[in-house]
């Protein structure tokens, strides 16, 4: 399935929302990536990233699944430009080894680390699965 539109909001640097030809606003999950959350350090630059790929840019969502939130799932096109993978190769973002099936995804990540791109200048720098998980801890 797909989904074209106009994205009006990014929430996250993996998050955003398009509107649909159907003037329906549809909340998106970039697939088989993960990005830092707003808290945690490059959180900010990477939705600030995504933004600058998309916001108020037309959009091709391909769907591959609906999480558990309600969210689309899928590969973004905005403007002709891969946002999954353009995060990546910026070092905005990781790639989700849990969800990630297109391995070229893992190219990205080690040019962008081995470049010291985005959160990769960060020699200690968390994914945001772990972070969460220690957030969660935290909690407890």
């Amino acid at each position: 399935m797909l989904i074209v539109g106009l994205v009006v909001a990014i929430a996250d640097g993996d998050t955003l929302t398009v509107l649909n030809e159907d003037f329906q606003q549809v909340k998106v999950r970039l697939a088989e990536i993960d990005a830092p959350e707003k808290k945690q350090a490059f959180g900010t630059r990477s939705r600030q990233s995504l933004g600058e790929l998309c916001h108020e840019k037309r959009a091709e969502v391909r769907v591959i699944d609906v999480d558990r939130y309600k969210r689309i799932v899928g590969r973004v096109s905005c403007a002709g430009v891969d946002a999954n993978a353009a995060q990546v190769r910026r070092g905005m973002a990781w790639v989700y080894d849990r969800y990630a099936k297109d391995k070229t995804l893992y190219r990205l990540q080690d040019e962008a680390r081995s470049g010291g791109r985005g959160l990769w200048r960060d020699p200690h720098a968390i994914s945001p699965w772990t972070w969460r998980s220690g957030q969660r801890a935290n909690r407890g």
